[in-house]
């Protein structure tokens, strides 16, 4: 076996008790802590878990203090680590990986909310809890994506749940993601797409040398006087601006 298959190999096993780990703290902490706890025990857990992956992360950009809705674009399940690593947020992500074993769990322990993309019914429920969240002063990040990228480019971006923002006035930040290797400005180990497995991308991720994420908090938005759809469109130009920048 090459150094390079070892080295992922060893990766993944301590990830696995990493995984552990998390179930623990899951168990047999977050029942007795407050929320402002959870989320610290949460950011440790996904910076050690980009460390035991192999991932540097690169940021830039200060976050918002209090009550504020991130935008970021989407490359991989990656993404919500590299965030969290920065700053540990609640998430709103597709209800798909809520059923992902012991992951979606431990995805739900972390606060993060669920949406049925394909259901504008339930898109409707989650602008009201997002809503609602973001009046009782939570950050909560999501990728107006709605799937992941090769990360070359943005897919359009859906206004729906920027509604929420409105509805609650608060800011809007938006998050430049991009993904860099050893051989590659915009590394394709990270990137999540087409009919790639789970455990297909994981070991992609395990054998890249000198991954790194590169989080870039690019200036806040304030919604007042813009629609959702002007939000969108602003969001998504600021944001394809920073990843032009940073894949040149």
């Amino acid at each position: 076996m090459s150094v390079r298959r070892l080295r992922a190999a060893y990766r993944l096993l301590r990830c696995g008790l990493h995984i552990g780990l998390g179930i623990a703290i899951c168990a047999l902490v977050f029942p007795f802590v407050d929320a402002a706890q959870r989320m610290a025990h949460v950011g440790r857990w996904n910076r050690r878990l980009l460390e035991l992956l192999g991932i540097t992360v690169r940021a830039s950009g200060l976050p918002n203090d209090g009550a504020t809705l991130f935008i970021a674009n989407h490359v991989s399940w990656l993404d919500i680590p590299a965030i969290i690593s920065v700053r540990p947020m609640r998430f709103v992500s597709k209800s798909d990986v809520r059923a992902w074993p012991v992951i979606g769990w431990l995805v739900a322990c972390g606060g993060t909310l669920f949406i049925e993309r394909r259901s504008r019914r339930d898109a409707q429920r989650v602008v009201h809890l997002l809503a609602q969240a973001l009046q009782d002063g939570d950050q909560i990040a999501m990728f107006p994506e709605g799937t992941t990228s090769d990360g070359h480019g943005l897919l359009p971006f859906h206004a729906n749940l920027l509604q929420s923002a409105i509805a609650a006035e608060v800011p809007i930040q938006p998050i430049s993601l991009r993904f860099s290797d050893a051989s590659e400005r915009i590394s394709s180990a990270a990137a999540y797409v087409g009919e790639m497995t789970l455990m297909q991308s994981l070991w992609a991720v395990v054998s890249a040398t000198d991954l790194t994420a590169h989080v870039v908090l690019l200036p806040v938005l304030h919604p007042q006087g813009l629609t959702r759809r002007e939000l969108a469109e602003r969001l998504r130009a600021d944001i394809a601006a920073q990843l032009e920048r940073g894949a040149g």
